[in-house]
């Protein structure tokens, strides 16, 4: 009898494990939490940052670098991606200490930790889209959906696909491409 009830308490989880990864996307599950959805990068919730950074592109959230990246792109603003992007000295200081905080090696959320699983320790990416990790979890999608897709135009418009981006999720359910729709690997 206990062999037949563990055999089939086994059976049981394997289904509902199995049901969750081909719904997509397994990070979402958090055992003890059912099937709540959960940010897997922490939100931003800085207002200066949002208003600083967001004003000119997606406030990116912190942990998606790591902070040998958040130091070296705020001690070079002055030329951040080919615009003068200074700041008053003392918000500069406030948000890099913000970024640093919160950066990508500072975080217990899941995709920060595989952000960082992904960088060798040598590497200091100032692109999000050039942590190896968010290229390989962009590399089955055809350019067609998104450099060639002009309410996309390239992998940093996050919010263009990932509908839940300000929040913190980045999860498969969430990713709306324009024109195309819901996004399934």
């Amino acid at each position: 009898m206990k062999k037949t009830m563990v055999f089939g308490i086994s059976i049981t989880l394997a289904l509902v494990f199995g049901w969750q990864v081909a719904q997509g996307d397994d990070d979402d599950w958090r055992f003890g939490q059912s099937w709540k959805r959960t940010a897997d990068v922490a939100p931003i919730n800085n207002p200066v940052y949002i208003e600083e950074c967001g004003s000119c592109h997606m406030a990116f959230p912190p942990g998606l670098l790591p902070a040998r990246s958040w130091e070296k792109m705020m001690g070079g603003l002055e030329d951040h991606f080919g615009d003068n992007a200074e700041l008053e000295p003392d918000t500069q200081t406030a948000l890099t200490q913000y970024l640093l905080n919160n950066s990508a090696d500072s975080s217990d959320y899941r995709r920060s930790r595989k952000v960082m699983r992904s960088l060798a320790s040598n590497q200091t990416p100032l692109r999000i889209t050039k942590v190896p990790y968010i290229q390989h979890e962009h590399d089955e999608i055809p350019a067609r959906m998104v450099s060639d897709n002009t309410d996309v135009g390239s992998l940093s418009n996050c919010m263009a696909c990932h509908q839940q981006a300000d929040k913190g999720s980045f999860s498969e359910r969430d990713i709306n491409i324009p024109g195309y729709g819901s996004w399934d690997d």
